[in-house]
């Protein structure tokens, strides 16, 4: 571990953002130009492809990709972001399990509030279960709001009478829109990349005027995941959104969900994006690769 890999990226975090409410172009072209800068490891090739009807890009070893497949939930919000800003993620997984991953392009608000990229998702999964693959080899993960993405699929293919994924991996997920977790006040200037009025515009976006008590939105105080796959939830402590982790944990515990809640101290909002800059970032992600191996039918990920 690197106090200093830590101290610097918490610096470049925190450098002046233009002031005032951006457009929603300004706040999808800034996280463009901020998540080019991350690292996506060698040894991978990325396919344009669609998966359902929307656009996916398919991420896969050079050699061969073995059994198994991610289905991965990009980050931003529900209002920015898509697969090539999530490459970082999904490649280093991809170099990880030496499995492929899907990452797919869902629709985004406020062009698209909720539910739309749910419904895209679970059309995604079902894409996949069509096409013939097995669900104990399918995997979701995703990052931010794309974490949470794994957890409302799942209720949504539960609802829908699918079998279930075999596993679920959320890095600081985005899992309660009614924000009343302890960490939106007690991590207020320790998080170098939210505010509660920064998730407050984003989320409305998404929200466009529904009730935020909704299981989909709210599932870490309001879903019964009752059935649901093993789940390794990754979190940093200077994260705002810490206790939409911490509380989704404990709610799967009580339901008796196999869980491993994976916190990682002074670390940013989704600090796996930073691999190959700091250390946390790589071993979080090798924790993340050694769990998909334990909890797939094949066990060949790793």
């Amino acid at each position: 571990m690197s106090k200093e890999q830590r101290t610097m990226i918490d610096a470049m975090l925190r450098q002046p953002r233009p002031e005032g409410p951006r457009s929603v172009e300004a706040i999808r072209a800034g996280f463009r130009a901020m998540m080019a800068k991350m690292i996506v490891p060698d040894g991978i090739r990325t396919v344009a492809t669609t998966l359902g009807p929307r656009p996916a890009l398919l991420v896969e070893p050079v050699d061969g990709a073995r059994a198994g497949t991610i289905l991965y939930f990009h980050g931003g919000g529900f209002v920015f972001g898509s697969p090539e800003t999530a490459l970082s993620l999904t490649g280093n997984l991809v170099a990880k399990t030496g499995c492929r991953a899907y990452s797919l392009d869902y629709r985004l608000a406020p062009e698209h509030p909720f539910p739309a990229a749910i419904e895209d998702t679970l059309s995604a999964y079902r894409a996949l279960l069509d096409s013939g693959e097995d669900p104990s080899t399918i995997v979701f993960a995703g990052d931010s709001a794309g974490g949470g993405l794994t957890v409302t699929t799942c209720l949504a293919a539960r609802d829908a009478n699918l079998p279930l994924p075999a596993a679920i991996v959320a890095f600081s997920a985005g899992l309660d829109a009614t924000r009343t977790g302890e960490s939106m006040d007690t991590k207020a200037g320790i998080d170098p990349f939210f505010t509660r009025e920064s998730l407050g515009r984003t989320g409305a976006m998404y929200l466009a005027g529904q009730d935020p008590h909704h299981p989909m939105l709210s599932p870490a105080v309001l879903a019964d995941v009752t059935g649901f796959p093993p789940m390794l939830l990754q979190v940093g402590t200077n994260e705002v959104l810490l206790d939409d982790s911490t509380r989704m944990a404990a709610r799967a515990r009580a339901a008796g969900v196999d869980v491993v809640l994976d916190i990682t101290a002074d670390v940013p909002h989704v600090f796996q994006s930073f691999a190959g800059v700091l250390d946390e970032a790589d071993e979080a992600l090798d924790r993340a690769a050694l769990f998909l191996a334990q909890h797939t039918e094949s066990r060949r990920f790793v």
